[in-house]
């Protein structure tokens, strides 16, 4: 293999596919990444079985071939080289890069021992091309309530799911829950998709990616962003059907500003981290509204308060840091949070006509 890319179209596909490679399992290989000629195109890729990740990037081909190098290695080395054009040439099994002054060699391994790389059958799949910022906004409301607990796989990831015609993403822990309202959709999808894939999508958008096309089959989903694309294994389960754990409706609702909300519930955190991050609420009708109460046993305690539109009163206490969460997530001025009593689920949602992601949260027993 001989031919030569520019420095900064290949860095930026080291470092994106670089993520992926791991030195955690007992294979090596997968500690490397897959240069190979393809056309007129460098592929760059890597794997750990579980997610798959390529680019493709532009060059100039003198001689066809494959090889597979030190993640780490060879990308911290082209990301210090002047932005300049790359030289790579393949001599056995050892890849020799040159740019300007600067000549290495690095020891690789014979493309033959890497993992094939998955695919995906176009024809006998369902696609989705997403709007990069509705895709990223719709991801980001609802991976911040999944689970990290591996003892339950099924909620360590984002349900995709048709419903009535439209597709949604949901989530949950056990103690919070968020719902996303993404597209229209006339097929039947029903996957768990690893947060740590969405994650590694989200690093791989960057700000000329226009739309992301999504592709599913029976248990992998592909992503693909202009010349980038990723490759999962779903999550294998059912998700829980978790529609039947919200309330169709609440006694006690509160209509409150979003940033005088976000404010006493970032100060009554401050007071709450010596009591599990516990805040008490306590919505009253009568005043016309909503108080947070924390107490610190070491240092004190703190009372804020803040004006809204309130229908019943009632008191709940909650984590703060999902509160807090929560409130970053919720689009718009102005929302609603709502409830029936102390032990009942918490709806939080932006109070935007026709409104596509609300927010559950599952009260403290006080």
């Amino acid at each position: 293999m001989e031919l030569t890319v520019t420095q900064e179209n290949f860095s930026r596909a080291l470092s994106a596919v670089g993520r992926v490679a791991s030195n955690k399992t007992g294979l090596p290989i997968l500690s490397n990444i897959l240069l190979r000629t393809d056309g007129n195109r460098l592929l760059v890729a890597a794997t750990n079985l579980e997610v798959a990740t390529t680019q493709y990037i532009g060059a100039k081909i003198v001689k066809p071939g494959a090889i597979t190098v030190p993640a780490r290695l060879i990308s911290e080395f082209v990301s210090s080289l002047p932005k300049d054009s790359i030289e790579l040439k393949v001599v056995n099994s050892n890849i020799h890069i040159s740019s300007g002054k600067f000549h290495s060699v690095i020891n690789g391994v014979i493309a033959d021992e890497f993992p094939e790389l998955p695919t995906i059958n176009e024809a006998s799949s369902i696609s989705y091309t997403i709007n990069t910022d509705d895709f990223k906004q719709a991801v980001s409301q609802t991976i911040i309530t999944a689970s990290s607990d591996s003892t339950r796989p099924v909620l360590t990831g984002v349900y995709w799911h048709s419903h009535e015609g439209q597709l949604y993403l949901a989530a949950t822990d056990g103690y919070r829950l968020s719902e996303r309202r993404l597209v229209e959709t006339s097929s039947e999808v029903s996957a768990i998709i690893p947060v740590q894939t969405l994650q590694e999508v989200l690093r791989t958008i960057i700000d000329d990616s226009d739309t992301v096309d999504i592709l599913f089959d029976e248990t992998q989903v592909r992503f693909r962003i202009n010349e980038a694309e990723i490759i999962s294994r779903l999550v294998d389960g059912n998700f829980p059907d978790y529609r039947q754990l919200i309330p169709a409706k609440s006694d006690i609702n509160a209509t409150v500003i979003k940033t005088d909300f976000v404010r006493v519930t970032k100060i009554a955190g401050l007071f709450a981290r010596e009591s599990g991050g516990s805040v008490t609420l306590t919505v009253d009708q009568d005043n016309q509204s909503v108080s947070l109460h924390s107490i610190a046993s070491e240092y004190g305690e703190n009372t804020s308060e803040l004006s809204g539109d309130v229908k019943g009163s009632g008191q709940v206490t909650l984590n703060s840091r999902y509160l807090a969460e929560a409130l970053s997530a919720i689009e718009g001025d102005t929302l609603e949070f709502s409830f029936s009593g102390k032990l009942s689920p918490c709806i939080l949602k932006s109070v935007v006509k026709d409104t596509n992601y609300y927010h559950v949260i599952m009260p403290l027993k006080s």
